[in-house]
């Protein structure tokens, strides 16, 4: 049970991550960011991996390379056809036909130049040890690809203007091997998900993320925000119940406080750090954000029924012994406030039988303060703070233990005049 549509995965927390210089290793980084993993191991493992390209950060800052290199290398292997190759018949070529030697040669020229840069600059000099055991022998597979072109040995012939048509056929050679052993495939395959560990690692370093821990027995976040926001408000959060409502009136950042709650959890699952200074969490294995929930008009959902569907899908997987993080902004909002109340009543007792999830609701609906668990502190309490001055609201966006009473609809509407306008 994945529900994290209302995160914005792909269009607001991709850009923070993607550093890539071509399309293949970017979807790799999508991937990475479109589905959490199955298991804390699985967590953890990628946790090493990304902290080894942290570690390995003085030699990566200036990685770069021509995007046109990358794809005119790609396209030259794609025409490669699978199978042996004639040293003879390729000397033959090179030799009597100017058109196949001139192309070949740029293209050879281009192959060599792009990983040389790459093997020199930056493969060969990682430090293979502060990657787990798993990816350090990926990484000296890499080398291995590279090794085997001789690569210094072309680079030189280059800069002494030396390169012959026997190097274009020696070359040719390696390559036509490789692709018809697959060794070509495997090497793209670990160079794109290399970029795309590279570029996450990037992204956790430039904006200062960190590494969750997993607490089974724990959830507490210091110094949460959301990355979007240019002056993001930080905040504390410790959960010492398993359901806790959310108040605050409108404006004071309720949703925008639940989507970095939930962006945390979701991205510490994806075994990436997150927007916080600190962060201890439990293995969840359902995850569901319902955030500012709309009318679907392509499945024919009203506003209420998106938000019973939700509702259902994480009661079941709970109910199926499963570990879920929940978050319901303004739930029921979609129906009238007698049977919002009623319905919200009951789902919020519900919540309280599923001791091993997480569950965050927002409300508006004061009524709720009656609430016998509320009263006995069976469920936790917290608000949004807004101060007033003059009858005039001051969002601070800072996140307290209790709950909220203040109601601004009357005082903005009587702000505006609309008291005036209206003719009462």
């Amino acid at each position: 049970m994945i529900n994290i549509q209302d995160l914005h995965i792909e269009e607001e927390i991709r850009p923070l991550f993607d550093f890539t210089y071509n399309n293949y290793s970017g979807k790799e980084v999508a991937d990475m960011l479109s589905k959490p993993l199955g298991s804390k191991k699985e967590i953890l493992l990628r946790q090493h991996l990304l902290k080894g390209f942290i570690a390995n950060r003085e030699i990566f800052k200036d990685y770069s390379y021509y995007r046109f290199s990358l794809s005119e290398v790609y396209d030259f292997f794609e025409t490669i056809f699978v199978g042996s190759v004639s040293p003879g018949n390729l000397r033959l070529k090179f030799t009597f036909s100017d058109k196949e030697r001139n192309q070949k040669r740029g293209r050879l020229i281009l192959l060599v130049r792009l990983f040389y840069a790459i093997n020199t600059n930056y493969l060969s000099r990682i430090d293979t040890s502060v990657f787990p055991a798993e990816y350090a022998a990926e990484l000296e597979e890499m080398k291995k690809f590279f090794f085997a072109f001789n690569l210094e040995r072309y680079e030189t012939a280059f800069i002494k203007n030396k390169f012959r048509i026997s190097h274009m056929v020696e070359l040719m050679v390696i390559i036509t091997e490789k692709v018809t052993n697959g060794e070509v495939a495997a090497f793209w395959k670990r160079w794109f998900l290399f970029e795309a560990y590279l570029s996450i690692s990037t992204g956790i370093d430039t904006n200062g993320f960190v590494f969750p821990t997993f607490d089974d027995a724990s959830f507490s976040l210091e110094g949460f925000y959301h990355p979007v926001l240019k002056n993001p408000v930080k905040n504390d959060l410790t959960a010492r119940r398993h359901v806790v409502l959310l108040t605050g009136p409108n404006m004071s950042g309720k949703s925008t406080l639940l989507k970095a709650l939930s962006l945390c959890v979701y991205l510490g699952h994806t075994g990436i750090a997150v927007p916080a200074s600190k962060a201890v969490m439990p293995f969840f294995a359902g995850i569901s954000a319902a955030i500012n929930l709309t009318d679907s008009i392509v499945s024919g959902y009203s506003h209420f029924m998106s938000e019973i569907i939700t509702l259902k899908n994480v009661l079941t997987a709970a109910k199926d012994g499963a570990k879920c993080f929940a978050v319901f902004d303004e739930l029921f909002r979609g129906t009238n406030i007698e049977d919002a109340l009623e319905i919200s009543t009951a789902t919020i007792k519900g919540l309280t039988h599923f001791p091993d999830s997480l569950f965050f609701i927002s409300t508006h609906l004061h009524q709720l303060k009656e609430m016998e668990e509320i009263k006995n502190n069976t469920i936790a309490t917290c608000f949004i703070e807004c101060k007033l001055a003059d009858n005039v609201p001051a969002f601070t966006y800072k996140l307290k233990e209790g709950w909220n009473d203040l109601k601004l609809g009357r005082i903005l509407f009587e702000k505006e005049g609309l008291n005036k306008l209206l003719g009462s």
